[in-house]
């Protein structure tokens, strides 16, 4: 459930989708969080809670277990929430009001600070060993990236030229840009979720059509379609890596990059993998 807490909307649709997946992936029954607005964290998604005293809470920094968390950077735990003597209690009647007993709470991290906390709790103690830390850990990372790549992405917005009145991008930001979509998809590339992977499948596209505006270089148009494993090769031969260097970032095998890549040479009639990189971008492909 998401409750309207201002802020990014694209933010806030990656927040709840996190919180659902630390139900889904931790077995505990109930699952919050939010983002840091200013010095306060804003719950804006719950699920599994059986009341409404979570809804609008407010946690300030330092306070109760989730503004410990934000201030510390690193994970809080409450085995018995109503009695521990590490945390203030200033949001017990949100908390005991749902009846949690144990709460667990990790900071998501995104360039060195908090940008908010995810919480998991049950209704009896329950121990938090490897089986509720790992994936919670794991659900943290991925929002902690997505986050990431979506302000990295508005950045370049912010730097894009405006389509009223269409000019030269420039080397400098376009080459951030290519690099910053190469990353995208080596992220997107070792991820399973398929809701995550079409959310970033999107924020791809928003930075291969920031270059693609640009009136300085002439499209084409091709009826070929590269595969998704071809099109994060290229992305990386963009950037002038080797095939050793591909396969690392990717995890593959050189000789299976050797394959992608002259797999995409061929499909955009290409004798070099740089007459394929700029044929992908002239003709969209890539950024």
């Amino acid at each position: 459930m998401v409750v309207d807490g201002g802020g990014d909307p694209g933010d806030a649709q990656a927040l709840d989708h996190a919180v659902a997946e630390l139900v889904r992936r931790t077995r505990f029954p109930v699952a919050f969080g939010g983002l840091a607005l200013g010095d306060a964290i804003h719950v804006t998604s719950i699920h599994g809670a059986r009341t409404r005293n979570l809804e609008g809470l407010v946690v300030e920094a330092s306070r109760g277990l989730g503004g410990r968390a934000l201030v510390e950077k690193r994970p809080r735990l409450a085995l018995d929430y109503g009695s521990s003597r590490s945390i203030t209690h200033d949001y017990d009647r949100a908390v005991l009001g749902e009846g949690i007993a144990t709460l667990f709470a990790v900071p998501v991290m995104v360039g060195g600070r908090a940008r908010g906390v995810i919480y998991c709790g049950s209704w009896a103690e329950s121990p938090v060993g490897d089986v509720v830390a790992r994936p919670a850990f794991a659900v943290a990372e991925e929002l902690s990236s997505e986050l990431r790549i979506r302000e990295e992405v508005q950045r370049r917005l912010t730097l894009s030229p405006t389509r009223a009145a269409p000019a030269a991008m420039p080397a400098t930001t376009r080459e951030e840009l290519r690099e910053t979509y190469a990353e995208l998809r080596s992220i997107a590339a070792i991820i399973d979720d398929p809701a995550l992977r079409a959310r970033l499948d999107r924020l791809e596209q928003r930075l291969a059509a920031l270059s693609h505006d640009d009136a300085s270089e002439p499209s084409v148009e091709l009826d070929v379609r590269l595969s998704p494993r071809e099109i994060d090769v290229l992305a990386c031969a963009a950037l002038g890596s080797t095939n050793a260097e591909i396969a690392a970032t990717l995890d593959l095998k050189e000789g299976t990059v050797k394959s992608y890549l002259q797999a995409a040479m061929a499909k955009l009639d290409a004798s070099t993998r740089h007459a394929a990189v700029v044929t992908a971008r002239r003709a969209g492909i890539l950024p």
